[in-house]
């Protein structure tokens, strides 16, 4: 009787070994079905801890994408990150990418790849709380009405140190030693960062071809707020959170926005938005949901890229943007 043939590990290449790349690989050490083929890193002598199980460290991409049944991509930045990644999926790999910028601006490249169900993403919003597996699967049942979100964690600790009474340069330079902001916070600060996500989640839940460019424009950050002015709103009930909305244009389209708001005490987003991300999507036949968690660490987003990893092993499809732009306004009572 012929002997059974054991199902060879499925092969995963990982590119980026940052914090959470890291993370990654040990949480990937706890899954022996997966095979970890090379990590790209910049320095193969920068100190590491990536787990029990030995992983091969290159500084050649090819390494990485040579045989990988499974791209990761953890590299941060736009332009070399898709260049990479159009070299796996030339080869016919599957992706996986927590890089919310480059979905955003170079949907050029990643939108056809997504829409045939080649991408994992769960991770480039909200880290490893599940929105992007939400938004594009049940809550796709229920057209939309309207959407709000807190998609960064920085400007939400620093409007908390805001409404602690500390000034917004004090609350910045402390966010930057504990590790919260980067040594340029623009992207978080300036609102771009979560203009980022809500791009992504704009094109599964609302129109397919939104523009990054038609986004830009409308998107606002902390700078500017002061302890008075949070304070001030305190007082009178209400509470001050950087939101991302998706909300009806008055002509049948879609405006995406990010802006600091005033919310009631009460809003989900003030109730939910203390230290996590949050997000509210409101459907006419689901009415209104809330998801909240934490919407950064490296751990968190790992558990995000991870659970993609798996899906991709498992020959799951990525999720996939609405076919078609969904019109505002209706079913709206």
């Amino acid at each position: 009787m012929p002997v059974p043939s054991t199902p060879r590990a499925v092969r995963v290449g990982v590119l980026g070994a940052g914090t959470v790349g890291a993370a990654l690989l040990r949480l990937l050490a706890r899954h022996p079905e997966l095979e970890v083929t090379a990590v790209l890193v910049r320095d193969l002598d920068r100190q590491r801890d990536l787990g029990a199980r030995p992983v091969r460290l290159t500084t050649d991409p090819e390494e990485v994408l040579a045989g990988a049944d499974v791209v990761v991509e953890l590299l941060g930045g736009v332009d070399r990150p898709t260049e990479l990644m159009a070299e796996a999926a030339a080869r016919g790999a599957r992706l996986v990418t927590a890089n919310k910028a480059a979905l955003a601006e170079r949907w050029d490249a990643w939108g056809p790849w997504v829409r045939a169900g080649r991408v994992g993403f769960e991770a480039a919003v909200m880290a490893g709380t599940p929105v992007v597996g939400a938004i594009a699967g049940a809550l796709r049942a229920s057209r939309l009405r309207s959407l709000e979100a807190l998609l960064n964690g920085t400007c939400a600790y620093l409007i908390g140190e805001l409404e602690a009474g500390v000034g917004f340069d004090a609350a910045l330079a402390e966010a930057q030693r504990l590790g919260y902001a980067e040594a340029d916070p623009a992207l978080d600060v300036d609102g771009i960062d979560a203009a980022h996500k809500l791009t992504v989640l704009a094109r599964l839940c609302a129109d397919p071809d939104l523009a990054w460019s038609d986004v830009r424009p409308h998107v606002r950050g902390v700078r500017g707020l002061t302890p008075e002015g949070v304070a001030a709103e305190v007082a009178a009930g209400r509470r001050v959170r950087l939101v991302a909305a998706l909300e009806p244009d008055g002509a049948g389209g879609w405006r995406a926005s990010v802006a600091p708001r005033s919310v009631p005490a009460d809003h989900p987003l003030a109730v939910l938005g203390a230290g996590r991300s949050a997000l509210v999507y409101r459907g006419d036949a689901v009415g209104e949901v809330w998801i909240a968690g934490p919407g950064a660490g490296a751990e968190a987003t790992a558990s995000g890229v991870l659970a993609d990893v798996l899906d991709a092993a498992t020959g799951r499809p990525g999720p996939t943007p609405v076919a078609a732009r969904v019109p505002s306004g209706v079913g709206a009572p």
